[in-house]
């Protein structure tokens, strides 16, 4: 596999930081939110980057590879669209299931795959027809998770290693995620560092995060603490990371705390220079390897096409036809693991019972982090429903509430329009002004008029009959 062009060190660019990270000093590029910004209207912050020479990589959260299903062409060619519109060397995502399509439901999270020879197989075929789509190299992400799966018969390495070889992707290693599921799952970062082929190494996360009650919480709203810096440092002294990213998604801290911690990160991944005479930073972004001139993004070879023979070879294998890797015999992977994963989802979001092997209580706490996240994000994508509910406190209990008996079906801005719905249902807010407002805020959303009295009642009947 041929090495990586560098990037450098740089950071997550977010809106409400977009005039801070402008003024950072030494910022080699930036990462997005692929689903946060539109290809023919970008951010004028990331416009004026662009002309300064920092690059900018589109970072996916929505594709879902790790799902039982076949990968969304549309999402597949959005993602491809953004990467284009930035320039970007290249496109990533995360080693993770958010959906079920049977039933549908929407996690609005990232959750574990498990790590069997199914699941593998699955996310191995998901990320070719991904690379077949994509205009650029695609990264994936470690995941940080609260849950293990029971019955896992591979190792977070040697899984991550058979999806390199099978499929030529590359890696983005996120040592905070590492450090969480040292945590949450008992696994050792160094074990993992030590077996996944590091020479496919796209990129580095490094973010904060939260210790309560034993377990860790993946935050991204919190200083990157000296645990999460010793996790970068054994990374570091294994390899010389072409980037490396600081994620910082909520309680922005003031610029200057965001500068020194990129210059903690600057310190950990300074190098000792060749003739040991003294340090080497990073090299500039935009600048290749020695040993290869031309790079990745340079050439635009895609780093899956070695991969091509060896996944020829597997396909024929597994005894499918060329090209098909597998045929029945990895259909029949994608039901049972799409089995799994519906059960699994279904128990954190409607309240299924929870499939058995799990641990019970983590299953719990994962369920409330999944209804306070959704209940943060509809609050951020429709910010004017705590204000028509009398503020934070009132809307989270009226939202917690409905999704208890809810789960999320389609996105955020869906799931803010039918909880505004089921409020009117309801008859809700109880203040008649509120509702007023309630009502003109979602007739102008939905385009259409709510619904009348009786067909509130008729729908109230039918949910209690269920």
């Amino acid at each position: 596999m041929k090495p990586m062009a560098r990037l450098g060190v740089g950071i997550g660019w977010r809106p409400e930081i977009a005039e801070a990270v402008e003024r950072l000093e030494h910022l080699d590029w930036v990462e997005v939110v692929a689903e946060n910004v539109c290809p023919g209207h970008l951010p004028e912050s990331l416009l004026r980057l662009r002309e300064r020479g920092v690059r900018v990589v589109p970072h996916g959260v929505s594709l879902g590879l790790g799902g039982a299903d076949r990968p969304d062409p549309a999402k597949l060619a959005a993602l491809g669209e953004r990467a284009v519109a930035l320039g970007a060397p290249l496109v990533t995502e995360h080693i993770a299931f958010v959906r079920t399509s049977s039933p549908v439901l929407e996690a609005g999270h990232l959750l574990p795959v498990p790590r069997t020879p199914d699941a593998l197989d699955v996310l191995c075929e998901n990320v070719r027809i991904a690379q077949d789509a994509l205009p650029v190299p695609l990264a994936l992400e470690n995941i940080a998770a609260l849950v293990s799966w029971p019955g896992e018969e591979l190792t977070e390495a040697r899984f991550l290693t058979e999806l390199v070889e099978r499929t030529g992707v590359r890696l983005l290693v996120d040592v905070a995620n590492l450090h969480t599921n040292r945590v949450n799952r008992g696994e050792d970062p160094s074990a993992v560092l030590d077996g996944i082929p590091l020479e496919a190494l796209a990129y580095v996360h490094v973010a904060g995060g939260v210790e309560r009650d034993g377990v860790w919480h993946d935050t991204h709203a919190h200083p990157v603490p000296p645990v999460v810096l010793d996790v970068l440092a054994a990374l570091r002294e294994r390899v010389d990371p072409p980037g490396v990213l600081l994620e910082r998604d909520d309680d922005f801290p003031a610029e200057a705390e965001l500068a020194a911690e990129l210059a903690r990160i600057r310190e950990v991944v300074t190098v000792t220079g060749a003739d040991g005479t003294g340090p080497a930073r990073l090299a500039p972004a935009g600048t290749e390897p020695p040993d290869d001139p031309g790079g990745i993004p340079a050439t635009g070879v895609r780093a899956d096409a070695e991969a091509a023979p060896r996944a020829q070879d597997l396909a024929e294998e597994a005894g499918g036809e060329p090209g098909v890797r597998g045929g029945a015999a990895l259909d029949a992977a994608r039901t049972r693991v799409g089995i799994g994963q519906a059960a699994l989802l279904s128990a954190l979001v409607a309240g299924t019972p929870v499939p058995e092997g799990f641990d019970r209580q983590r299953i719990r706490v994962q369920a409330r982090a999944l209804a306070a996240k959704r209940a943060s994000v509809v609050a951020k994508v429709a910010p004017e429903l705590p204000g028509i509910l009398g503020g934070p406190g009132p809307y989270r209990e009226a939202f917690l509430g409905y999704a208890r008996r809810r789960p999320m079906t389609s996105g955020y801005r869906r799931d803010a329009l039918d909880f505004a719905e089921h409020l009117l249902i309801q008859d809700l807010p109880a203040d008649p002004a509120a509702r007023r407002r309630l009502t003109a805020w979602w007739r102008e959303r939905a385009g259409a008029r709510p619904p009348g009295r009786l067909v509130r009642w008729a729908r109230a009947l039918t949910g209690r009959a269920a």
